[in-house]
C-alpha cells in the first residue's frame, strides 16, 4: 500500500477495566496502520487527552479503546467537538449499544430475539426477584465479560461486594447452548464464528489469552441459523446507526433451535486473537487492509 500523508493517533488505554485489552488492540492496529503507510502513533488516553490531541494535531484517530469512555460515546463526543475524524461508530450509536437495557429494547423493535430482563434484588447478595432458575448477572455498561457471573441452579447468590458499589447490574436468564458471533463491516455480515472454550463461559481469559478459546469459522450450524444470525447483525447495525465494523454476539440453544442476540460491540477487540480480524481474513481481507479501510473511512458525526 502507498504511504499516506495523514498522521494518525491510535487511542488506547484509559482508566477503565478494559484498558489493558485496549493497549493490545492498539499495538496490533498501530503496527497494521504503519504497514499500510500511515504515520501512526499510539496515544495513551487520560484526563488530559484533549490537550494531547491539540498538541499532536492528528489528521484522524483510530479508536482502539474498549469499554467505558471509548465505547460509550464520550471519546466520540470529544472528537466531534475537536473535528478530528475517527474510526468506528459515532456518539449516539456507541452510547445506545453500550447500555445493555436500551440496546435490547432497540433489538426487540427490529424483531431480534433477546434474553428477558429479570428484576434484580440488591442487598448484601444479588438475586432475581421472581425467578431462581439459572441466570446471568453482569454490569449494565461494561465489556470483555468483566464482572459477568453465571449462577446455576443450586448456586448461592453472589455477594454485592463482587462489584463496585456504583456499578449498575443487569440480570438475564442463562441461555444454554452454543456461543456464536458475527462481524459486520460497512453493513455486511462477514461470517458466523462458533466459540468454544474449556472455561465455564467465554470470559476475559477465553477472549484474550492465547489458546483460551477455539474459533470455528464458518460455524458448523444449520444454514437457517447462519442466515438469521447474519440478518439480525446487519439489522442491528442499521438500527443503531453504526459505522465501520461491529460484532454481534449470540447464544444459540441448539435443543430448542432458538437464537438470542446478547449484545453488539461497536469497539470489538482487535488483538492477534480477536474474532473480527479473524473473520476479515476468512473473507480475504488482511488485518492491515481492515485497519487501512477503517482509517480511510474515518469521520466525525454529521
Amino acid at each position: 500500500m502507498s504511504a499516506h500523508p495523514s498522521r494518525v493517533a491510535v487511542l488506547m488505554g484509559g482508566w477503565t477495566s478494559e484498558a489493558s485489552v485496549s493497549r493490545v488492540s492498539a499495538s496490533f492496529c498501530g503496527q497494521a496502520a504503519r504497514s499500510a503507510g500511515w504515520d501512526a502513533v499510539e496515544v495513551e488516553v487520560d484526563r488530559d487527552i484533549a490537550e494531547k490531541l491539540a498538541e499532536m494535531k492528528p489528521d484522524r484517530c483510530f479508536n482502539a479503546l474498549h469499554g467505558q469512555v471509548g465505547e460509550d460515546g464520550n471519546i466520540q463526543g470529544l472528537l466531534n467537538i475537536m473535528n478530528i475524524p475517527y474510526t468506528h461508530s459515532g456518539l449516539v450509536a456507541s452510547a445506545l449499544a453500550m447500555d445493555k437495557v436500551l440496546a435490547k429494547m432497540i433489538m426487540t423493535t427490529c424483531g431480534i430475539r433477546v434474553p428477558a430482563t429479570l428484576a434484580l434484588v440488591e442487598d448484601t447478595h444479588v438475586y432475581p426477584e421472581h425467578a431462581m432458575q439459572a441466570h446471568v448477572i453482569k454490569p449494565l455498561n461494561d465489556g470483555s465479560s468483566f464482572g459477568v457471573v453465571i449462577v446455576k441452579d443450586g448456586d448461592k447468590a453472589p455477594a454485592r461486594s463482587l462489584w463496585n458499589t456504583d456499578t449498575q447490574l443487569l440480570c438475564e436468564p442463562f441461555i444454554p447452548g452454543r456461543e456464536l458471533t458475527v462481524a459486520v463491516l460497512e453493513g455486511t455480515a462477514l461470517c458466523v464464528t462458533e466459540i468454544t472454550s474449556e472455561n465455564s463461559f467465554y470470559d476475559f481469559d477465553a477472549k484474550y489469552a492465547p489458546g483460551g478459546s477455539q474459533h470455528i469459522l464458518p460455524a458448523d450450524i444449520p444454514e437457517d441459523v447462519t442466515l438469521q444470525a447474519c440478518e439480525w447483525a446487519e439489522s442491528a447495525y442499521r438500527a443503531f446507526g453504526c459505522r465501520g465494523v461491529i460484532r454481534a454476539d449470540y447464544r444459540w440453544n441448539d435443543v430448542t433451535n432458538q437464537l438470542f442476540m446478547l449484545e453488539i460491540n461497536t469497539q470489538p477487540g482487535m488483538t492477534a486473537t480477536s474474532l473480527v480480524p479473524e473473520q476479515a481474513r476468512f473473507v480475504g481481507m488482511t488485518g492491515e487492509e481492515l485497519v487501512n479501510h477503517l482509517l480511510e473511512t474515518a469521520q466525525c458525526d454529521d
